[in-house]
């Protein structure tokens, strides 16, 4: 059992961010720890940025917020999102972010930069050697629904964390509705099949 993790989540709206969170946060007090958490949802509804931040103690968490440069984990569903929020991981902490792109309208209608998947990669591999980036949108899709991109990243994370797999599976049938229950199921299985596979991949 981990003593603690510090899991920094972004994205923007409609990606369910929070219901992942939620299900991770479930899924930790399920498990034993002391879990708290903290959401901020800005203009999601417009497809803004999203973030939740969790964490979890083997013992007590007096609070629900992470400090820039201390998270231990930064999952991210969006490419853009996951250089904005760098910032919070700290060094040597273990980046998992979608490659996809969705890039805000400030960038069709006034020209900001939006960051390729090479920039975003350098931007976190200055921080941490541990980045991996996946197209869990894709993935998703091929699995018939791309809205499941959130769950395969909760797989891709749970390779990491030291919580058994029926644990997960518990929180995620319990949060969400029976008829989504199989397709989540698959893309949990995919997302630690993914982790695994890039692990041996790095030797570890």
């Amino acid at each position: 059992m981990l003593s603690k993790a510090d899991i920094f989540m972004t994205g923007v709206g409609g990606q369910g961010i929070i219901k992942a969170s939620d299900i991770l946060a479930d899924v930790a007090l399920n498990a034993g720890y002391d879990v708290k958490k903290a959401d901020s949802l800005g203009m999601s509804q417009r497809g803004g940025s999203v973030t939740s931040q969790v964490r979890l103690a083997e013992k007590k968490v007096f609070s629900p917020t992470i400090s820039p440069g201390s998270a231990d984990y930064l999952v991210a569903f969006e490419r853009l999102e996951a250089v904005r929020y760098a910032g919070f991981l700290r060094a040597g902490g273990i980046a998992i972010a979608d490659s996809t792109a969705i890039p805000p309208l400030s960038v069709f209608n006034e020209g900001y930069h939006y960051p390729s998947l090479d920039e975003a990669q350098q931007s976190l591999a200055a921080i941490t050697r541990q980045v991996y980036f996946l197209p869990a949108v894709e993935m998703a899709t091929e699995l018939g629904s791309p809205r499941v991109a959130s769950v395969l990243c909760l797989g891709f994370l749970s390779v990491f964390l030291e919580i058994p797999e029926p644990t997960w599976l518990a929180g995620i049938e319990k949060l969400l509705p029976p008829h989504l229950h199989q397709v989540n199921r698959r893309a949990f299985a995919m997302g630690v099949e993914v982790a695994r596979e890039r692990l041996r991949d790095r030797g570890e």
